[in-house]
């Protein structure tokens, strides 16, 4: 699943300050190789270059949590 610019996402990066918040997508980034990496603004700021893996849609959060 692809995501666009303004899509609502929730971020799974245990390494960010960010991790488990929901946050809005700003920008859309495709590497050379054709990856696709995003940039996510959060009330309290923003993280940039998040892989697709890291990302899931907000409005589905609570459907498929399997963790």
């Amino acid at each position: 699943m692809s995501f666009e610019k303004d899509d609502d996402v929730v971020l799974h990066d245990e390494h960010s300050e960010f991790d488990g918040e929901t946050g809005t997508i700003t920008q859309t980034m495709e590497s050379m190789f054709g990856d696709v990496t995003y940039t996510i603004s959060f009330e309290d700021g923003q993280e940039t270059g998040v892989p697709e893996d890291s990302l899931e849609a907000a409005d589905g959060a609570d459907e498929d949590d399997e963790e």
